[in-house]
């Protein structure tokens, strides 16, 4: 099925993530040319370029808490591939270990909301100026958020509260602005539950946390890379989803914040077969 983009010029921020790598990959399977961001892991950039091919991608190092990094992204992109048309802003930091609120340093809290939050508004800042100056007729974001803008998460106020800045009052607002531009215009959010990743792996490998996190999912299924990238797929189809702004999508196997199952209705055999 041809859902649409074949030759949109697509930028994927943090690209090396599990999430991203996955997102790079279904992107350029659909026949778009795709952007990859990376900050840091230079060498899974190069692999994922070879991977698609680098004739339909460009690879960009760029620290998007810096305006100047930001600016830098935008204006090499385009003259790689052309205007940016599509933008998921998939970058972002969750730190694993658990910090009650009144143990949270301010460093922390600063560098997550820099990271989660002010360098998405400048991403969104230079993909709006891009809009207006190329004129482009249906421009897409998907906002990567999480489950923590929803439920919230103890321990980690820091991310939650960025993550629920995000998709709330930022996402809700740019879906108004984005269609003066661009009458079909639209932004959007997906909002991934539990999910395995480089950076969840090591409690993936703990039975007892494993199975307390499905005890609250109605499907009883923890998330992969792919169930969210195909989530942000539609999204950025226009012809999908051409009629969806201002909505949040939470691939969460239907989480709803509280204990669904008792411990003993877990099947731990069962999701470790899911991975294979």
């Amino acid at each position: 099925m041809d859902i649409g983009l074949t030759d949109k010029v697509v930028l994927v921020t943090g690209a090396t993530g599990g999430l991203g790598s996955e997102m790079v990959r279904s992107f350029a399977r659909e026949g778009a040319k795709v952007v990859i961001h990376y900050h840091q892991r230079a060498e899974m950039a190069a692999q994922l370029a070879q991977e698609i091919g680098s004739e339909r991608c460009v690879v960009v190092r760029a620290d998007l808490s810096r305006e100047e990094d930001v600016v830098s992204l935008w204006d090499t992109s385009t003259a790689a591939l052309g205007p940016i048309e599509i933008v998921v802003a998939n970058a972002g930091v969750w730190v694993p270990d658990e910090v009650p609120i009144q143990n949270m340093t301010l460093d922390q809290w600063n560098n997550t909301m820099a990271t989660d939050l002010t360098a998405v508004f400048l991403c969104m800042r230079e993909f709006f100026r891009g809009i207006e100056r190329h004129a482009l007729v249906e421009p897409s974001v998907v906002l990567i958020g999480s489950t923590a803008a929803v439920f919230g998460e103890a321990g980690h106020a820091d991310y939650a509260a960025a993550k629920g800045g995000l998709v709330y009052g930022f996402m809700l607002s740019l879906k108004n602005e984005i269609a003066r531009l661009a009458s079909r215009g639209r932004v959007n959010a997906v909002c991934p539950g539990w999910t395995i990743t480089p950076m969840t792996e090591r409690f993936a490998n703990e039975p007892a946390i494993v199975s307390r996190a499905l005890q609250t999912i109605p499907l009883r299924k923890v998330g992969q890379p792919t169930d969210v990238a195909s989530a942000v797929l539609f999204l950025a189809s226009a012809r999908l989803a051409g009629h969806l702004t201002g909505q949040m999508l939470l691939t969460s196997g239907g989480m709803e914040g509280r204990v669904l199952y008792e411990a003993s209705e877990i099947d731990l055999d069962q999701q470790s077969a899911t991975k294979r």
